[in-house]
């Protein structure tokens, strides 16, 4: 009867990491799933307890990095980190100094700063280099 309570720990375990898909429960399904075959074993409850946390716990140190670098892979940037590199089109000169400058990019209008202090005219073509607050810091493309 005991490795049935296993196995059925095993399957909410693995349901709940299909439902929640954050790499946090499948490695105590595979602690359950020793505890089972050490009941199917013989081995008493303190041995099966002991299998699962140190299995659970084993698999959760040692391999969730290495799982978690593999699925974050393709991670994309979403809201304002998605225009990082992008190109934006000056539209009121951007001038350090005198605390102007606007760019356009996607049909939105941001403050902008130059990211080498330098004047940047109307019209030109700039590539966000980075966000600071709600200011694009963008940098003159020289090939343009």
């Amino acid at each position: 009867m005991q490795p049935l309570i296993w196995l059925g720990i095993l399957a909410l375990l693995l349901v709940v990491e299909a439902i929640t898909a954050g790499l946090t429960t499948i490695w105590f399904a595979g602690g359950a799933l020793v505890a089972a075959i050490a009941c199917y074993a013989g081995a008493n409850l303190t041995v099966q307890i002991l299998l699962f946390l140190c299995v659970s716990l084993v698999l959760l140190i040692f391999t969730r990095p290495l799982a978690m670098k593999y699925f974050n892979k393709e991670t994309i940037q979403t809201n304002a980190n998605s225009l990082i590199g992008k190109k934006a089109v000056v539209i009121q000169e951007i001038d350090n100094l005198a605390q102007t400058g606007q760019v356009r990019i996607n049909d939105i209008e941001w403050t902008a700063r130059s990211a080498d202090d330098e004047k940047i005219g109307e019209g030109t073509v700039v590539t966000i280099e980075e966000i600071r607050g709600v200011k694009l810091i963008v940098k003159q493309n020289k090939e343009d």
